[in-house]
């Protein structure tokens, strides 16, 4: 659970209004894809990020 919380801080410290290709995402932050997707995930829905076409994503506000 804290390893979940503190990819939820990490993710969202390294976004930001700029889009960022979610691949490139994964590699900036050195995580296993399979534990950054469902993150991802979670902050989609809670409204923390956005997906934009191509696999970008951004953060919201």
């Amino acid at each position: 659970m804290r390893e979940t919380a503190d990819l939820h801080s990490v993710i969202l410290d390294r976004l930001g209004p700029s889009p960022l290709a979610e691949d490139q995402l994964i590699r900036d932050i050195g995580a296993p894809a399979r534990n950054v997707a469902p993150v991802l995930v979670d902050l989609e829905i809670e409204g923390h990020i956005r997906r934009q076409p191509g696999g970008l994503l951004s953060r919201v506000g």
